[in-house]
């Protein structure tokens, strides 16, 4: 007779910043949050594990204790954009994973960003200039 083995449910979701790309993978677990395999309590800035653990600490209080792992593998751009991307990845994650409606209203309130992407990037540098906007001023004529 075969045995059934049940499947958690993983889901994976993604967020931007900048040139960064995050992707968050959260499934059923003991609670560890990982960033490119580093434990984010473990992140070199206190800023930054305040960043991350900002959308943790709203889904705690809107529903309670809640039993999850995620890992986060980020790419691209510098050390801000990249914790910013993580942060977004990681709401988005855990929104897929409780399916809360009240959730979403209260990370919305907190702030628009940890749900909706900063859509601003790098204005592309015009033709025959070295800059993205201003020209060069001629001092005859």
């Amino acid at each position: 007779m075969e045995t059934l083995r049940l499947i958690k449910p993983t889901f994976i979701a993604s967020g931007k910043r900048k040139t960064a790309i995050a992707k968050a993978t959260i499934r059923e677990g003991s609670g560890k949050v990982t960033i490119n395999k580093i434990p984010y309590e473990n992140l070199p800035s206190m800023f930054h594990r305040l960043m991350i653990k900002e959308p943790l600490e709203i889904a705690k209080t809107t529903l309670g204790e809640l039993k999850f792992d995620i890992s986060v593998t980020v790419r691209g751009s510098g050390n801000e954009s990249q914790i910013e991307a993580s942060r977004l990845a990681i709401a988005k994650a855990i929104i897929q994973y409780t399916k809360s409606i009240e959730l979403k209203r209260a990370y919305v309130e907190y702030d628009r960003n940890l749900l909706v992407a900063d859509t601003r990037r790098k204005e592309p540098y015009k033709p025959g200039d070295s800059k993205a906007r201003s020209k060069r001023q001629k001092s005859y004529r």
